[in-house]
């Protein structure tokens, strides 16, 4: 049987309460009005297409996310989207969620699943596009956030309307947080054209706040090669020199050990460095990339000047989620070793909200 919903009758003018102060600059909601319907609309309750009871005098309601942000914050993320699998905004979206974001994904990409399968089928989101469905979000002013994610990106002409995002979203909220991860490829293999690399390095990295590449995206936006740790630590300070205060090359193989490198410069004076060694599992994961970056604003979010913390947590939890992925492949009698394993976001939710600290960061003097 299906429940409908029953509305209590529309409040009066005199019993609307405005929004809290602290609220008022997220949002604004349109008063009740009746003067755009018919008597015979006025004269009572209509039957929604949900099934919901909808009365015609109420106004639009408000977007209670905007009206009332949570204390976490408000992301939109820009990244590819896979129907089946976890890479993109499949691997970032969730685990945002559970740290408590309200979170708005545009799907750069729409894949029926990742491009490492044998086939794939999907459409390619343009910049025209991208443009359009930030211009519908304006016209119900609905550009309120305090984050701004973004992943791969196929084109240049898409990369150069994700910086006019930057800018429209930046005239809403100044303070907005851009977390950029610079998808360009890994292990010496472009997943772009060559072209991005440039824009990258002119235009996004200096608007970006936090910045997240690999060892390899380091080197093509530095033109440093890195064969030691003290090089990782020279790119950052290049790239922090360039605009982000946050700099985490979020994997680097340097002399046999797999670390993360990380970077904070808060003041004039030198960047707080810092690295993670980070434990080796004999497996290859997609999307792993894309949760790291995720995991990293959520918790940079909770601690705020603490970056050292933030990325213990977040290798912690990505390690943790590696490691039952593994065993789960194991009990279905697969060797992990064989081929690229989709990660188990879903069953990883404790890993995510409350990851044990077990991957300790060591600070550079």
């Amino acid at each position: 049987m299906l429940a409908v919903a029953v509305l209590p009758p529309p409040p009066t003018t005199a019993l609307v309460r405005p929004l809290p102060r602290s609220c008022a600059s997220w949002g604004r909601w349109s008063s009740p009005t009746t003067s755009s319907h018919s008597s015979r609309e006025r004269s009572g309750w209509r039957r929604g297409r949900s099934g919901g009871a909808v009365h015609p005098a109420m106004g639009r309601p408000p977007i209670l996310s905007v009206a009332l942000p949570s204390d976490t914050g408000r992301v939109l993320s820009i990244q590819s989207h896979t129907v089946q699998g976890y890479v993109g905004n499949k691997s970032a979206v969730f685990p945002l969620q559970l740290l408590g974001f309200d979170v708005d994904p545009i799907n750069s990409v729409q894949f029926s699943n990742h491009t490492g399968y044998p086939k794939f089928r999907g459409q390619v989101l343009n910049g025209d596009q991208l443009w359009d469905l930030i211009e519908g979000l304006g016209e119900n002013d609905l550009l309120h956030y305090t984050h701004l994610l973004t992943g791969y990106i196929g084109s240049v002409s898409f990369l150069n309307t994700v910086l006019q995002v930057v800018e429209k979203l930046r005239s809403v909220n100044p303070d907005l947080i851009y977390v950029c991860d610079p998808v360009l490829g890994d292990e010496g293999k472009l997943y772009v054209p060559q072209e991005l690399i440039s824009v990258y390095q002119q235009k996004v990295v200096p608007v970006a706040s936090m910045l997240t590449p690999n060892q390899f995206e380091v080197e093509l936006l530095t033109g440093l090669r890195i064969t030691c740790e003290q090089d990782g630590l020279k790119a950052c300070n290049i790239l922090h020199s360039a605009g982000p205060r946050k700099v985490i090359i979020t994997s680097a193989l340097i002399q046999d050990k797999l670390l993360l490198i990380g970077s904070y410069k808060k003041t004039e004076e030198p960047p707080e460095q810092f690295k993670i060694e980070i434990p080796k599992i004999p497996a290859y994961f997609t999307g792993t990339g894309d949760l790291t970056t995720a995991l990293l604003l959520g918790w940079s979010n909770k601690y705020p000047d603490n970056l050292e913390k933030a990325a213990e947590l977040a290798v912690s939890s990505l390690q943790a989620l590696l490691r039952r992925t593994v065993e789960d492949y194991k009990r279905a009698g697969f060797d992990p070793s064989t081929s690229s394993l989709e990660i188990r976001l879903i069953q990883s939710q404790d890993e995510i909200k409350s990851p044990q600290v077990t991957c300790n960061a060591v600070k550079y003097s």
